[in-house]
């Protein structure tokens, strides 16, 4: 069964333990193989640049009738001991060939298409970078929302706790009726939450699947295992080769004005009955040469040569804008990662203040000096302190992942 599914190109891991299972099921799925599909076709259109330079060989046969007799091949000088074959009716049949001896343009298309394939390759890896970065980032939310849920359970234990000794308030009299109501109304706001909770994990579960093939329960355990190496913008890679090759073009199109040397010959086999004489008569004929091809005006060609040029000028604008805009974005993520840092140190010291004031709180309340919504608020600011440093610990994961990207760094060495 496992030899079938990797032959059908179906990863037959249906769990993972670590992101490096998760990474390399994104390498054998469907999102990688239609980079890989690319550049194959770019190795056929180096294949069938190369082919032009091949040469063309035809078969033919044809069978034509005149109105008046005519040669069945081109007159040569009398002789006296052969007659001129002439006929009504002529079978040819034969074999003819083309051959280019010099046409510059194919010579640079030929380049272009090997460009095109380095193109190629480079979106690959950056496309694949893309989505291990998307894998780190849901995991990281995955994460996040476990231990938001860790911190609800919390919440509920805390709140059930302090239930039991509401109903014996409550029975003796000491304590409104009321105050059970609001307990358990914030029970269910928990249960809500919870099913929130539970809606984006399936999700983000949902998306590393569309991903991986692989289908998570729980997220995975992961550390930051070396930094990010910053410098050039090598996310723009695959647009900087599609520029050389669009530059190429531009001289390709060009040299489509060039003087063109091809090499052609036939040879030939004809048959008929004579017109006179009405004997069958055959004959054979063949040639061999070379023809200059001096372009004078093209006007199709000139507006290609215009085209090429626009779409050169396009792709360097497109350039310019993608790496400013980039560069700018590198500047705010790192910018980003300060405040995440700062803001992760802060979250850590609140979420220990509020877990102190929260066991203060709930003396009180027991005592009678704290209303049930005061207790209450307690609760919440504790579950709201915990809820913003998962969310800072996810948002640094991504933030790292998008740097990561830009710079072209490879993930599976930063992520482990």
């Amino acid at each position: 069964m496992k030899k079938t599914l990797l032959a059908l190109g179906i990863p037959y891991l249906l769990s993972a333990h670590t992101m490096s299972e998760l990474f390399n099921a994104l390498k054998s799925h469907s999102q990688t193989k239609f980079d890989e599909i690319q550049i194959k076709k770019t190795q056929v259109s180096i294949s069938q640049a190369k082919s032009a330079l091949y040469p063309k060989i035809n078969l033919f046969a044809n069978y034509d009738m005149y109105t008046d007799p005519t040669s069945m091949r081109p007159v040569a000088p009398n002789k006296k001991d052969k007659a001129q074959p002439f006929s009504y009716n002529i079978l040819k049949s034969g074999i003819n060939f083309s051959m280019p001896v010099y046409i510059k343009s194919i010579y640079t298309m030929t380049t272009k298409a090997k460009i095109m394939q380095q193109s190629a390759k480079a979106k690959k890896h950056i496309d694949l970078l893309q989505n291990e970065a998307i894998i780190v980032g849901a995991n990281a939310n995955l994460i996040y929302l476990e231990a938001l849920k860790k911190s609800l359970n919390a919440k509920t234990k805390s709140l059930l706790s302090t239930l039991k000794i509401i109903k014996i308030k409550v029975a003796n009299g000491r304590t409104p009726a009321s105050a059970l109501f609001k307990i358990n109304d914030e029970l269910n706001q928990i249960n809500i939450a919870k099913n929130n909770i539970a809606l984006q994990k399936n999700q983000i579960i949902s998306t590393i699947k569309s991903l991986t093939g692989i289908s998570i329960s729980k997220p995975i355990p992961m550390q930051y295992n070396s930094k990010i190496v910053e410098g050039k913008i090598k996310s723009l890679q695959p647009l900087k080769e599609k520029i050389k090759a669009d530059e190429i073009e531009v001289k390709a199109q060009k040299e489509k004005l060039y003087p063109s040397v091809i090499a052609h010959g036939i040879y030939f086999y004809t048959s008929g009955e004579a017109y006179n004489n009405h004997q069958n008569i055959d004959n054979t004929y063949g040639s061999i040469g070379l023809s200059i091809n001096i372009p004078l005006f093209t006007k199709t060609q000139t507006q290609a040569i215009a085209k090429s040029k626009i779409e050169l000028e396009s792709q360097v604008v497109e350039l310019q804008k993608l790496s400013d805009e980039l560069k700018a974005k590198a500047q705010m993520l790192n910018k980003s990662l300060i405040l995440l840092k700062h803001s992760i140190s802060l979250s850590q010291k609140n979420v220990k203040n509020k877990e102190q004031l929260l066991k203060i709180a709930k003396v009180n309340y027991e005592s009678g000096r704290l209303s049930i919504e005061e207790y209450l608020r307690y609760e919440d600011d504790i579950v709201e302190a915990k809820a913003n440093l998962f969310k800072a610990k996810a948002q640094k994961w991504q933030t790292r992942m998008e740097l990561a990207v830009i710079y072209a760094n490879n993930i599976e060495e930063i992520v482990k």
